[in-house]
């Protein structure tokens, strides 16, 4: 059994452990069901595993990391129901989403408690350790919430650059990577220094991951990608894909695209078709798939300078290999 199976199956016990604690019987029952069903439906846990990977790494028991692990999978959890509700997404990880399932005030008071046992979960760690913790969390939690308003501001701009679209996906996505990764690492104590630059190995790899999670949004497999395909098509985001097909089409094609995007069709379908022909014909796609390697390489290129194992950095590079190649 390799690290990341193995790591995931302690975060998964834990987690089944968790839902036996009495938390979970609260009342009114509609708040903490909706919590249940989105902590349980699945999802690779990246981040909670990345914290345990930290830690571990720097010579820590993963299983002091799980406070952390168990606090970032909450957070994210609280993001991804709030960011459904906002993007109108009917699925989640292939289920209904939160505010599908139930209603949209629901889903919202139910995220909002995710996101205070969050805050729960990190006093539950050694007192020594709370301020730092806590001053990564809520530097994260700030620059998440940052990057989702530029998401949606974006919608309604014309004038977007491809600089502008990465910062926000390094706020929205690729942050709250990178401080799984030092969190865990100031759980094992670990020095400022090696803090940092596993925090940048992280976060490259989170821009990585997020223009990956925007190329499969295009073109991933409607059965196995977990989302609705064409989301962002729909939504008129201006993700990678769109911007640099801007820059690279001809002049026609910029304007069909333009055009396109000015529109929410109820049947998106043949909008959504005519896009990604687009996105393939102009170049975009592939230029795509060449930054997401150029950011996973950069990840790659920040271990050498961390001060762990040859084994471990082996083991955080299979990691970055294996976001890479979701091909789905």
């Amino acid at each position: 059994m390799n690290s990341l199976d193995r790591l995931r199956k302690i975060f998964l016990r834990s987690l089944e452990s968790d839902f036996s604690e009495p938390e979970w019987n609260r009342q009114p029952d509609s708040l903490y069901a909706p919590q249940r069903y989105i902590l349980g439906i699945g999802g690779k846990r990246l981040r909670p595993i990345l914290a345990l990977m930290a830690a571990e790494s720097m010579g820590r028991n993963a299983l002091e990391a799980l406070p952390v692990a168990h606090a970032v999978e909450r957070f994210h959890n609280f993001s991804l129901i709030h960011d459904d509700i906002m993007d109108e997404a009917p699925l989640r990880r292939a289920k209904e989403t939160v505010h599908e399932k139930w209603n949209t005030n629901i889903a919202i008071l139910s995220g909002d408690v995710l996101f205070v046992k969050a805050y729960e979960l990190i006093c539950k760690n050694p007192p020594n350790l709370i301020p730092a913790l806590m001053q990564v969390f809520n530097r994260t939690a700030l620059e998440v919430c940052e990057g989702q308003q530029m998401d949606m501001d974006f919608e309604t701009r014309n004038d977007v650059t491809i600089p502008q679209y990465i910062k926000m996906i390094e706020y929205k996505t690729a942050v709250l990577i990178g401080a799984s990764l030092q969190m865990g690492a100031i759980i094992a104590e670990a020095s400022e220094s090696c803090q940092e630059k596993i925090y940048a190995f992280g976060k490259n790899l989170g821009i990585a991951f997020q223009l990956q999670d925007d190329y499969l949004d295009a073109f991933g497999n409607p059965l196995t990608f977990g989302k609705q395909v064409g989301g962002d098509i729909i939504a008129n985001k201006k993700t990678f894909l769109y911007l640099t097909a801007l820059q690279k089409s001809t002049h026609s094609e910029a304007q069909e695209l333009s055009s396109l995007f000015a529109t929410m069709p109820k049947d998106p379908s043949d909008k959504i078709t005519a896009v990604k022909e687009i996105f393939v014909s102009s170049g975009a796609a592939k230029a795509t798939e060449d930054e997401i390697l150029r950011y996973t390489n950069t990840s790659i290129s920040l271990l050498q300078d961390i001060k762990i194992s040859q084994q471990h950095k082996d083991t955080l590079k299979s990691f970055a290999d294996f976001l890479m190649n979701r091909n789905v």
